[in-house]
C-alpha cells in the first residue's frame, strides 16, 4: 500500500495545529488545512505490511479499511477513498477529530519508526468529501414498516440510527438536551469538534429520514413504556453520564464542579450567545485546578485557557508515563507514553511550563471562610507493584496547599443514570452498566437493546460507533430475522457475506 519505499523516504509529519498563543483567543477549531501534497506523502508511508494491525482488534474498533484509503489518497483517488471510509465509519469527521487513534498505536511501521498519520488522512478524506459535494443524503428506497426508538443522541445512538434507517426502518432519536448530539455536542468543546461539523451530519441524517426529538428526557417527561408500546424495538444509548466524585472534606464548597457541568454550560452559552449571556462557569481571572487527566481533563484546561484563567494546575494521581514504550507495554498495544495534547500545549505557551503535576493525592478542599474554595490540601504519593497489584503510599512530609478559586473534577464516569432502566426493569452488570452481551446487545427486557458507554462503560467515540453499528444489526435481525448490515468485531467482507446469524 502507498509507495513501496515511502516509509523510508518521508518522515512522519502531523497536520499542524494553529499556534497555541493564537488559538487560546477563540473557540474555533485548532486544526489547520493540510496541502494535498502533504497528505499524499503521509499516505505514501503506509507499508505493504501483510497483516494490517491498524484495522485489527488492537487497532481500529470499527475495522476501517485504512491501508486501502491511504493508498487511494497517495494516488489522488479521493472519491474512492471516501467510499472506502464510509463502508465502516458513519462519522469519520468525528473520529478524524477526536479519536486518540488506537490505529496509529497498532501501525506496523510504529514498531521501528513513527507510525502513519492515519487520523489526519481520515479527517482530510471526509472534509474533502463534503467540500466537493460527494456526501449527499441517501434515503432508503423503501420502508420496512418497522419502527425503532433510540434513547440518546450521542455517537452510539446516531450510528445505530444511521444504520437502521439505511435498511428501511423508521427511526426516532430522543434526546433530553435542547440540541441533538449528546457527547458530540455538549461533551466535546468547539475547538476540538466544531458544532457546525456535527450539525452538518445531523442535517444529512434528517434528510435521509431519521427523526429527532429534543427536550425529551425519557423516564421523566417521556414514558419509556409508551415508547415500547409504540415501536417494534427500543435502543438505550444513554451514555455513561454519572461522574466519579471526590468525597473529601470541603466538597460542598462553592467553586468545585464536575467537568461536564463546566464544559456543557460553556458550549451551551457559546452556541446560544457567544458567551454573552454569562450562563456558564467562568474561569476568567481564576486560579484553576483540574483533577484528572485524559481527554476530559485536557478539555477543561483548554476551555479555562480561553476564559482567561490566571493560573492552571492539572493533578494526576498516577506516575508520569515514560517517553517511550515500557517493556510491559509492547506493540501493538496502545502505547502508554507521555503525550502533550492541545490544552497542555496552550497552558505551557502561556504560563511557561506543562500544567501537569503527577503523583498528587487530594486530601481536602480549603475554605476561604465564606463557603468558597480557596485551595486544595494535597500530598505526594508513590506507587509500588507488590503481589500482582499496584499499591499507593503517601510520602511523609510532602503535604502542600495548592491555591485555587475553581476546581474541576475530571476523573471519569461510573456508568449510566438509572431512571430509565429502573422503570423498565433492566438488569445491570457488576459495574452498573446495562447488562447486554456485545454482538447481541439485547437487555433482559425483550425488544429493548443497549449500546455504547451505557453498556460498555466509559470509552472512546470510535467504540461507541462500533456499538451503535452492532446494535443496529442485532435489532435488524430481531425485526426481520436476518440482516445485511455488517456485524461488529469481524471483518467487513465476512459480515457482508453473512445474511443472518
Amino acid at each position: 500500500m502507498g509507495k513501496p519505499t515511502g516509509f523510508k523516504e518521508y518522515p512522519r509529519k502531523k497536520v499542524d495545529w494553529r499556534l497555541p498563543i493564537v488559538r487560546v483567543n477563540d473557540f474555533e477549531e485548532i486544526y489547520t488545512e493540510p496541502t494535498e501534497e502533504h497528505l499524499r506523502k503521509q499516505g505514501a508511508r503506509c507499508m505493504d505490511c501483510g497483516v494490517p494491525f491498524c484495522q485489527s482488534a488492537t487497532g481500529c474498533p470499527i475495522e476501517n479499511l485504512i491501508p486501502e484509503w491511504n493508498d487511494l489518497v497517495y494516488n489522488g483517488r479521493w472519491r474512492e477513498a471516501l467510499e472506502r471510509l464510509h463502508k465502516t465509519n458513519n462519522f469519520p469527521e468525528f473520529t478524524g477529530r477526536v479519536c486518540p487513534a488506537p490505529c496509529e498505536g497498532a501501525c506496523v511501521l510504529g514498531i521501528t519508526n513513527p507510525p502513519v498519520t492515519i487520523k489526519n488522512i481520515e479527517c482530510a478524506i471526509i472534509d474533502r468529501g463534503f467540500q466537493e459535494g460527494w456526501v449527499r443524503p441517501e434515503p432508503p428506497a423503501s420502508r420496512s414498516g418497522k419502527s425503532v426508538a433510540i434513547i440518546g443522541s450521542g455517537p452510539a445512538g446516531l450510528a445505530a440510527a444511521a444504520q437502521l434507517n439505511k435498511v428501511g426502518h423508521t427511526v426516532t432519536v430522543y434526546e433530553r438536551a435542547n440540541r441533538i448530539g449528546g457527547l458530540l455536542t455538549y461533551g466535546i468543546p468547539n475547538m476540538k469538534l466544531d458544532k457546525d461539523v456535527v450539525q452538518r451530519r445531523l442535517d444529512l441524517m434528517a434528510a435521509e429520514g431519521v427523526k429527532f426529538v429534543t427536550n425529551a428526557d425519557v423516564g421523566k417527561n417521556v414514558d419509556p413504556k409508551q415508547l415500547m408500546a409504540e415501536n417494534h424495538a427500543v435502543l438505550l444509548a444513554t451514555g455513561a453520564t454519572k461522574p466519579r466524585d471526590l468525597p473529601i472534606p470541603g466538597r460542598p464548597l462553592k467553586g468545585v464542579h464536575f467537568a461536564m457541568e463546566f464544559l456543557t454550560a460553556n458550549t451551551s452559552s457559546l452556541l446560544d450567545s457567544h458567551l454573552e449571556d454569562k450562563k456558564y462557569i467562568s474561569a476568567k481571572g481564576k486560579r484553576v485546578v483540574v483533577i484528572g487527566g485524559g481527554d476530559t481533563g485536557c478539555d477543561c484546561i483548554g476551555t479555562s485557557m480561553r476564559h482567561g484563567c490566571t493560573k492552571l494546575v492539572n493533578f494526576e494521581l498516577l506516575d508520569r508515563p515514560p517517553e517511550s514504550r515500557a517493556p510491559n507495554n509492547p506493540w501493538p498495544q496502545w502505547p502508554r507514553i507521555f503525550r502533550s495534547d492541545y490544552g497542555h500545549e496552550e497552558a505551557e505557551a502561556k504560563f511557561g511550563s506543562d500544567p501537569r503535576a503527577f503523583n498528587i493525592l487530594s486530601k481536602e478542599f480549603v475554605d476561604d471562610g465564606k463557603g468558597n474554595v480557596a485551595g486544595i490540601r494535597t500530598v505526594r504519593v508513590q506507587w509500588s507493584f507488590e503481589n500482582g497489584k499496584m499499591n499507593m503510599s503517601e510520602i511523609p512530609g510532602s503535604e502542600e496547599v495548592i491555591e485555587a478559586d475553581l476546581v474541576l473534577l475530571a476523573m471519569g464516569f461510573l456508568g449510566p443514570e438509572h431512571y430509565v432502566s429502573e422503570i423498565l426493569g433492566i438488569e445491570t452488570d457488576p459495574r452498573s452498566n446495562y447488562k447486554a452481551e456485545h454482538g447481541q446487545f439485547a437487555t433482559s427486557v425483550p425488544g429493548v437493546f443497549a449500546a455504547g458507554d451505557c453498556r460498555r462503560g466509559q470509552s472512546l467515540v470510535v467504540w461507541a460507533i462500533n456499538e451503535g453499528r452492532g446494535a443496529a444489526r442485532a435489532i435488524d435481525i430481531y425485526l426481520r430475522g436476518h440482516s445485511t448490515l455488517p456485524a461488529p468485531g469481524i471483518t467487513l467482507g465476512s459480515a457482508l457475506s453473512t445474511a443472518s446469524v
